[in-house]
């Protein structure tokens, strides 16, 4: 009898050469063991410096008071009016400055996307909930083709039908001229906006360098850390973006039959809504590889047979619940084998 550990191994393997495969992107996969960009827990002291004193002062004191990190101190300071607080804001700012600071290496994610490139189908899904620009400046520097649903080159604007057209190649025979749509484009979706896009009233939403400061009368499109940001993806472009996560998983017409989660703590429940619409569905299976889930996770996602679950501590198969990888979890080594 095969034990646990091997046995989720074949079974993970397996579901990641499968066809259809959409990925979904969270702090975890650029943390980079602590060489890339900050997870949420750590993430107050590192930028509470770049926040005026006041509103500093008032996020600081809901902390000092024991809440649950710097997304649940932004909810406090919240009144749930029509007009919200500035701490998200500033608190987004903030965020921006020191993640331009940061250049971390760009291997792991080239890697990834360079295998997964190669896939068969005609549109590779990739859903990111990070503000980070790595998978672009990645993309780059492979010379893979990224569709991001801009268009342009110093300030590109936002155009949703991007993600509906499909690039091919014409070819001559002897039948007349034949369209050949090119396999394995990878379309990326940054359902919580990214570093360098931006939204004016005279230019729209546009994205400019990822390092470069936003035009003076423009608005951020990074949604901050907060009960809000649920009713944020309502607005263009996360509106479009989210209604896409929404097609694959659930609605169709192309729909994937596996997503796999990677660095995703499954703790946005905006987000978790839509996965558990799509796991009604009997052909999609959940993959949720993540370093650690915090009790009530694991235990919700766990029982459902449609998920596997790969943690450093413990992991769930279809419903059976049985020891974690040592490895196996970490997105330097999925970048391996997706």
């Amino acid at each position: 009898m095969i034990d646990f550990p091997k046995k989720l191994e074949q079974k993970v393997y397996m579901q990641l050469s499968s066809q259809r495969v959409g990925y979904l992107l969270g702090a975890g996969s650029s943390y980079l063991n602590g060489n890339g960009y900050p997870l949420m827990t750590n993430l107050w002291s590192l930028i509470n410096e770049g926040i005026p004193f006041n509103e500093r002062e008032d996020i600081q004191a809901k902390l000092d008071e024991g809440v649950d990190g710097l997304e649940a101190a932004l909810d406090l300071l919240d009144d749930g009016g029509i007009h919200d607080t500035p701490h998200r804001h500033l608190v987004t700012q903030a965020i921006a400055e020191h993640f331009c600071r940061i250049t971390p290496s760009l291997d792991v994610h080239a890697n990834f996307l360079q295998r997964i490139s190669q896939r068969s189908d005609e549109v590779i899904p990739l859903f990111s909930l990070n503000y980070d620009p790595l998978l672009e400046r990645a993309a780059e520097l492979s010379r893979l083709r990224l569709i991001d649903g801009f268009t342009g080159v110093e300030h590109a604007y936002y155009d949703s039908t991007i993600f509906q057209h499909r690039i091919g190649v014409v070819r001559r025979s002897w039948r007349g001229r034949q369209f050949s749509i090119i396999q394995g484009n990878i379309h990326l979706y940054k359902l919580h906006g990214s570093l360098g896009w931006y939204e004016s009233q005279s230019k729209g939403v546009r994205r400019c360098g990822f390092d470069h400061p936003t035009p003076i009368d423009a608005k951020r499109l990074m949604i901050p850390p907060q009960r809000r940001k649920a009713t944020d993806t309502m607005s263009i472009p996360y509106s479009s973006l989210w209604s896409e996560l929404r097609a694959f998983v659930r609605h169709g017409p192309y729909l994937i039959n596996r997503l796999v989660s990677i660095g995703y703590g499954m703790r946005d429940e905006h987000v978790n809504d839509v996965i558990e619409n799509g796991l009604v569905r009997t052909d999609l299976t959940l993959m949720i590889f993540a370093r650690n889930l915090k009790d009530d996770v694991f235990n919700r996602w766990s029982k459902k047979k449609n998920v596997i679950i790969v943690t450093n501590a413990r992991s769930s198969l279809n419903g059976e619940i049985g020891p974690g990888h040592p490895s196996l979890w970490d997105f330097e080594q999925l970048s391996k084998e997706v």
